[in-house]
C-alpha cells in the first residue's frame, strides 16, 4: 500500500507479455534458479546471510561459469553479466525487448528497456531483482521486486525512493505463515505490494483481488504472479478499503500494511500517512463489513502503548461488531529503540548526522506530543461470527512459535465455537484427546516429595506453556476421548478423596482454559 512514487526509478519489464514470462519461467527452473537450487549452490552461511542484505558471501560463491551462478549474479545480485554466458539459458532477445533485460556496454550503448535484437556484445543487465521462493507445497515461485530489494525485506535497504517495491521480507513471511489457507471463493490482498500474499492466496482461492496506492507495485504484482505461473489477480489502485465496491465481501482479507508509527509519510511501502497507529486502526474497523460470514481477516499491525491506557483495552476497541478476534502481541519497543529501528531501515544513519538528529528528534517529538512510551508489533486476526456475544482475545506471546500457523489459527476459532456451544453442565459431558506433543514438565525443589507445580508445554504451533494443579495435570492426562470428563473427575475425586461434586464445580474453568489454549481437543 502507499502513494505513487516521485522519484524517478527504472522502467518496469512490461507486464502484457506473458508469454514472454513464461519463457522465462522455464528457463530459470531449467537452470535450477530456484530456493532448493540457491541453498545447493550458495551453501547455508551464504545464503543466510542474504536474508540479512549481505551479499559478499554469495557474491564469492558465485564466480564461476555455471548457468546458475550466472542467473544469481543477474536477477539477485544485481551484477551485469556478459550476454555471451547467458544466451544460451535465457531467451535474451524477447527479455531485452519485453523490458526484463537492458544491454549494457559493448556495441550496445543502450540503457533503457529495450535493444538492438540480434547485438551479442557488451553485458546484459536485469531491471528487477527476482528471488526464487519456495511455495507452501513444494512450489518453486519467484518474487519480483524494485532493484536492490530482492533480498533482506525492509532491513537496512537504504532507498530513498518513496514508491520502492521490496520483496521478501519476514514481516511478509510471517503473514503468509499464518494465515488461515482453507478452500475459499474470493480473497482481497490489501496493499499487495510485490505480490507475495496474493500469490500464496491464489493457490485457494478461485477469485483473488490485489489492491495498492502504487501502481507500481500493482505492476510488480502482475509480474509476480505471471513468473511464478498463477492466475492472474484483479488488480485496483487505492487506498484501504477503497478501491473496492460498496457491494464486495470476501472470505479472506489480508494485509501486511504500511504500519509503522512516523511523523509523516517518507516511504509509501511502510509509512501509512495517518497519525499515530490510525492506519491500523481504521484498517481492522473497516474489514468487518467486508467478510462473509465465517471469513477471516489477518493483518500484520504496530500499535501504540500510551501512557495511562491498557494497551489491550486499546486494541479492543479497534474490534469491528460481529466479529471474534485473536490479537498476539509479539514484541514491545521503547519509543527510543523504535525510531532507530526504522531510522536504519531508510539508511538515515549512513547520511549526515545532524539530518540524522533532526529526523530523530522529530520520531521523539511525535511519541511525546501523544504520549507514546513503547510500541507493539503483532498479529490481528478476525473471523466474522453471527454468534450473539463475540470473543475478543488479546495476549502478548513473544516466544518462538512453529510456523506456519494458519491451521493452528483455524483451530483455536473452531475451539471457540465448541467452548461457545457448550455450557458447564455439557462440558462435563464432553469427552476430549491431549493434543499432539504435549509433554508434562514437574517444577520444584530437588528431593522435595511433590512438584511446587506442574506445567504442560506444547511443541507444536503456538508451543504454549500453562500451569495446572495436580487435578488437571492428572485430567489431561488421561483424555483419550474415551470417557467424558465428568467420569474422569468422578475417578480423580475418588482417588485424591475430594467430593466429587465440589470437584466438578470448580474444574470446567481450568478445562475450558486447557481447550483455549490448545492443549485439549473436544473428541
Amino acid at each position: 500500500m502507499g502513494g505513487v512514487s516521485n522519484a524517478t526509478q527504472s522502467p518496469l519489464p512490461s507486464s502484457d507479455r506473458p508469454d514472454v514470462a513464461a519463457r522465462l519461467r522455464d528457463a530459470l527452473l531449467r537452470a535450477s534458479f530456484t530456493a532448493d537450487g540457491l541453498l545447493d549452490l550458495l551453501g547455508a552461511p551464504a545464503y543466510a546471510a542474504l536474508a540479512r542484505s549481505e551479499t559478499v558471501p554469495a557474491l564469492r560463491a558465485t564466480r564461476g561459469d555455471t548457468p546458475l551462478e550466472a542467473l544469481v549474479r543477474l536477477f539477485l545480485l544485481q551484477q551485469p553479466v556478459p550476454h555471451a554466458r547467458v544466451e544460451g539459458v535465457l531467451p535474451v532477445d524477447e527479455c531485452v525487448e519485453s523490458g526484463w533485460l537492458v544491454r549494457v556496454g559493448g556495441d550496445s550503448k543502450v540503457s533503457g528497456a529495450t535493444g538492438a535484437s540480434g547485438n551479442s556484445g557488451g553485458d546484459v543487465a536485469a531491471t528487477v531483482d527476482v528471488r526464487p521462493y519456495g511455495g507452501p507445497d513444494g512450489e518453486d515461485w519467484f518474487i519480483v521486486s524494485d532493484l536492490g530489494c530482492a533480498v533482506g525485506g525492509a532491513g537496512g535497504i537504504g532507498s530513498r525512493d518513496e514508491g520502492v517495491v521490496l520483496g521478501v521480507g519476514g514481516a511478509s513471511m510471517t503473514l503468509a505463515g499464518i494465515t488461515v489457507r482453507t478452500p475459499v471463493s474470493c480473497a482481497l490482498d490489501l496493499g499487495t505490494g510485490s505480490g507475495i500474499q496474493a500469490l500464496h492466496a491464489a493457490q485457494h482461492a478461485t477469485r483473488v483481488t490485489a489492491t495498492d496506492l502504487n501502481p507500481r507495485a500493482l505492476h510488480i504484482t502482475a509480474l509476480t504472479l505471471a513468473l511464478s505461473g498463477a492466475p492472474a489477480a484483479d488488480l485496483r489502485e487505492g487506498s484501504l478499503f477503497e478501491p473496492v465496491r460498496d457491494d464486495e465481501t470476501f472470505d479472506l482479507v489480508v494485509s501486511n500494511p504500511p504500519f509503522v508509527i512516523s511523523p509523516g509519510a517518507r516511504l509509501t511501502y511502510r509509512d501509512g500517512g495517518m497519525g499515530g497507529d490510525d492506519l491500523c486502526r481504521t484498517l481492522v474497523q473497516q474489514s468487518g463489513e467486508r467478510l462473509n460470514e465465517g471469513g477471516f481477516a489477518q493483518f500484520l499491525a504496530n500499535w501504540q502503548h500510551v501512557e495511562g491506557e491498557d494497551w489491550q483495552d486499546r486494541l479492543r476497541a479497534w474490534v469491528p461488531r460481529g466479529c471474534d478476534a485473536w490479537i498476539v502481541q509479539r514484541e514491545v519497543q521503547d519509543v527510543a529503540q523504535y525510531a532507530e529501528l526504522w531510522l536504519r531501515d531508510a539508511g538515515d544513519h549512513r547520511g549526515d548526522r545532524a539530518d540524522y538528529q533532526a529526523r530523530y528528534d522529530a520520531w521523539l517529538d511525535e511519541f511525546e506530543a501523544r504520549k507514546v512510551r513503547a510500541v507493539g508489533f503483532g498479529w490481528i486476526t478476525l473471523r466474522k461470527t453471527a454468534a450473539a456475544e463475540p470473543v475478543i482475545t488479546v495476549e502478548e506471546w513473544p516466544h518462538s512459535v512453529e510456523q506456519p500457523l494458519g491451521d493452528t489459527v483455524r483451530a483455536h476459532f473452531d475451539r471457540l465455537d465448541y467452548l461457545r456451544a457448550h455450557d458447564d453442565a455439557a462440558l462435563l459431558e464432553g469427552h476430549f484427546r491431549l493434543a499432539a506433543e504435549i509433554v508434562q514438565e514437574q517444577v520444584g525443589l530437588p528431593g522435595a516429595e511433590d512438584p511446587e507445580h506442574v506445567v504442560l508445554r506444547q511443541h507444536r504451533g503456538m508451543r504454549r506453556a500453562t500451569k495446572v494443579d495436580t487435578v488437571g495435570a492428572g485430567f489431561a492426562g488421561v483424555c483419550d476421548g474415551s470417557l467424558s470428563a465428568g467420569r474422569i473427575l468422578d475417578a480423580i475425586a475418588q482417588l485424591v478423596g475430594e467430593d466429587p461434586v465440589l470437584l466438578r464445580d470448580r474444574t470446567p474453568a481450568q478445562i475450558r482454559l486447557l481447550v483455549e489454549q490448545g492443549f485439549l481437543d473436544p473428541a
